[in-house]
């Protein structure tokens, strides 16, 4: 897809807030600091339009990004780091959960991890409270450049079998350094906006 325009809309707290524009939506989630910024940044092909962070926890809102006026990337917290206190924790929670539970313009979640490591609770936790909400998931297997190409296959196998990957879901290995697997993930974004 050639990104024309990109802009950040709205970063909602509650539901009031958000878009009421009523075109797609397709979420990114993903432990604090695993590359979502990096990840929408490559695909719309700019280089900060969401803002990368080398300090955990910095996205406390969920960020509305219309791209081309025809979908929106909706960026919510990162889970999983440890520095933010328990209060502030539940508060993304309960954000989180209301958006996922009552967002009827949201067709997919990209949920994005690292290929390197094996899938953290936080990330298996996850993707099961996504599947209770019946949403459709697309595994972002993150950092791909990282590991050695003889090694790959059994990187993604382990995710897979980590996950317990259901067949109506996708498991995608992705670069942002090297934008390996882009095409793939605007092919299957594009799956689901149509």
């Amino acid at each position: 897809m050639k990104v024309t325009n990109a802009e950040i809309v709205i970063s909602a707290v509650s539901q009031k807030q958000y878009p009421g524009d009523r075109i797609p939506e397709i979420a990114l989630a993903g432990r604090s600091n695993v590359g979502k910024s990096s990840f929408i940044n490559t695909l719309i092909q700019r280089k900060s339009l969401a803002r990368t962070s080398s300090k955990p926890g910095k996205t406390q809102t969920l960020n509305f990004y219309r791209i081309n006026d025809f979908f929106y990337f909706v960026d919510v917290p990162g889970y999983g780091y440890a520095k933010v206190s328990k209060k502030e924790r539940e508060k993304w929670g309960g954000m989180m959960e209301e958006y996922f539970q009552t967002r009827d313009t949201l067709k997919a979640v990209l949920l994005i991890t690292d290929i390197r490591h094996e899938p953290s609770k936080d990330d298996i936790q996850m993707y099961h409270f996504l599947k209770h909400y019946d949403l459709p998931v697309i595994i972002i297997a993150t950092k791909l450049d990282k590991i050695p190409k003889n090694k790959r296959s059994q990187h993604v196998k382990r995710s897979k079998e980590a996950f317990q990957i259901q067949s109506e879901d996708n498991l995608l290995p992705f670069s942002s350094e090297t934008g390996e697997g882009k095409e793939a993930a605007w092919a299957l974004v594009r799956k689901y906006l149509a």
